[in-house]
């Protein structure tokens, strides 16, 4: 009790607020929000037909790939480059693909995104040694 840890990203050497600063929880469901929504406009409406009980396995399949190929690539989702988030290595930089694979596959559980560290990080993020930072 009575512990300073300091501020979320401190550890990591991020600043403490602005661009670069560790991503705030409600930045980061909003965006994977987005993200999510247009997977399914896209599987309801161009991929199933309108038929909403096969939407959801495609939407999921549209969602992991996206996520791969984006962050892969960009170190951003559509959502996330929306609301000024980007995904970068613990050291800075890009992710590697065997991490961007690693991270997207854990977020698609679900379970680990719930789980966070002092940093405000996911399980995913902290196993696939990465931190969603503001731009």
């Amino acid at each position: 009790m009575g512990v300073d840890f300091g501020y979320p990203g401190q550890r990591l050497g991020l600043p403490q607020q602005g661009p670069g600063s560790v991503a705030r929880f409600g930045r980061r469901l909003g965006a994977v929000l987005i993200d999510w929504v247009g997977c399914q406009v896209i599987a309801y409406g161009l991929i199933t037909g309108g038929d909403l009980a096969a939407a959801g396995n495609w939407t999921l399949g549209l969602f992991v790939a996206l996520s791969i190929v984006t962050v892969g690539t960009i170190g951003s989702t559509p959502g996330k480059r929306i609301l000024g988030l980007r995904v970068i290595a613990e050291g800075g930089g890009r992710l590697g693909i065997a991490r961007v694979l690693l991270r997207t596959l854990l977020l698609a559980l679900v379970i680990p995104a719930l789980i966070w560290d002092r940093d405000g990080r996911g399980l995913h993020d902290r196993l696939a040694r990465a931190v969603q930072v503001r731009i």
